[in-house]
């Protein structure tokens, strides 16, 4: 009888999770490697390298950096006042330092409020309205007949919302009706398939608006938007048991972890998620700091809609720095890369060292081989703006691909060629 009643009582708690969307707690060990990747990036102090993303990850998670999460947030600070405020260091008016993307400027805003700290003042003040700013000309980008395209992406226009919610400023109805259109006529596809980092964004930011009440005149659609998020999202998820992918999956059960959705079937696709994400935390699949920040959160109960009122007085556990073991073997690989529809076709073998980088690939091509190729920093990674001489234009990009056609989920920086491997590079269109 004893056993037969906790049975029972275990088969009552997975019922009890399964009307919601709850990650159980993974091996902490696990969790302390992942935060462990982004203290690196929080000694790189470089404009390039600099990443606001990395501080809301934290700061949502069961683990702290100390006083260097203090320092980082502070050159955070001087970095995005300076350039967007115009008090450049120096006076020299030929010193183009190139202005935040909305995106950027949004998760600074974000990493503000993981501080528990509202925008205001003169300087608060014009932060806001450059947000608005970029949000308003991405509005006139996308027409009022809704055929046109953002100039960044959907994914950014909602992260902009999202970060003004969570300050508690409120947008015209126009601009919320933008991304409203977009979920409701599945404007969010990339190349003819769901986007689901991109609809979960949006999802965040309706939650966020819903629970603000800050634009009370969209409140019907914008609780319809949120339901049609879910239902996507869950609709996505794979065999395995990622949503869309394995990168996306954070994200997508940032949102859902915000929902009210009934039924088992939420509870279930949550814990299924929860076992391919832990799969894939032990095979090492998380290099990527805007993920590890999007993925830390997701581990401790959190997500970005939790900046509306965030606990910084949570208790959160030190990390210390991974102990690095020194490699004993050189191994090389072979990787073929090629281009085949650049100005100049380009097939070539390149041999690196086992372990190394797509991007050290490259390098190595444009060392030995008269490879050529240009690339952008994101908060995602670089990123090919160019390659054998022909850029990427408007609504195109370089797309990486393990040959023949699977396309690569990781960026150059992160992914790790298998020996043998064809890695293609194909300009496509979106």
């Amino acid at each position: 009888m004893r056993h037969l009643g906790a049975l029972l009582f275990l088969l009552g708690g997975l019922g009890a999770l399964a009307d919601v969307c709850e990650v159980p707690e993974v091996d902490s060990k696990l969790v302390e490697s992942l935060g462990q990747r982004l203290l690196p990036w929080m000694d790189w102090l470089s404009l390039e390298h600099l990443n606001p993303s990395i501080y809301v990850g934290l700061r949502l998670s069961s683990l702290q950096a100390g006083a260097r999460e203090a320092f980082y947030l502070h050159i955070l600070k001087l970095n995005y006042q300076q350039r967007l405020l115009g008090l450049a260091i120096d006076d020299d008016s030929s010193n183009n330092q190139a202005k935040p993307s909305m995106g950027q400027l949004a998760l600074y805003l974000l990493a503000l409020r993981a501080n528990c700290e509202f925008v205001g003042g003169r300087k608060g003040d014009r932060l806001v309205s450059q947000l608005k700013r970029f949000l308003e000309d991405e509005k006139r980008a996308i027409g009022s007949n809704h055929k046109g395209h953002p100039r960044t992406s959907y994914y950014q226009y909602g992260l902009g919302i999202l970060a003004l919610c969570v300050h508690q400023k409120r947008l015209h109805d126009s601009v919320v009706g933008k991304l409203l259109y977009a979920v409701e006529h599945d404007q969010h596809l990339q190349q003819d398939r769901l986007s689901v980092d991109t609809v979960a964004m949006a999802g965040l930011a309706f939650t966020c608006l819903e629970q603000s009440n800050l634009n009370p005149n969209q409140r019907h659609r914008i609780s319809q938007a949120i339901s049609t998020v879910q239902q996507k999202i869950l609709k996505a998820q794979t065999s395995e048991g990622h949503f869309g992918n394995v990168y996306s999956t954070p994200l997508a059960l940032q949102l859902l972890m915000n929902s009210s959705m009934p039924g088992e079937k939420l509870g279930r696709a949550c814990l299924k998620a929860r076992a391919a994400l832990l799969a894939s935390m032990q095979d090492g699949a998380f290099k990527n700091v805007l993920i590890i920040s999007q993925l830390l959160p997701v581990l401790n109960g959190k997500s970005y809609v939790d900046l509306i009122s965030p606990d910084c007085k949570a208790p959160r556990v030190l990390l210390q720095p991974a102990v690095e073991t020194p490699s004993q073997t050189q191994e090389l690989i072979s990787v073929m890369l090629k281009v085949p529809h650049a100005l100049q076709p380009y097939r070539h073998r390149i041999s690196v060292p086992a372990g190394a980088s797509l991007e050290d690939v490259l390098k190595k091509a444009q060392e030995l081989t008269g490879f050529t190729y240009e690339t952008r920093n994101s908060l995602s990674g670089p990123y090919l703006t160019s390659v054998m001489g022909k850029e990427a234009g408007e609504r195109e990009f370089w797309q990486l691909l393990q040959a023949p056609d699977t396309p690569l989920l990781e960026g150059i920086a992160d992914y790790t060629p298998k020996d043998g491997q064809t890695i293609e590079l194909r300009l496509v269109s979106w």
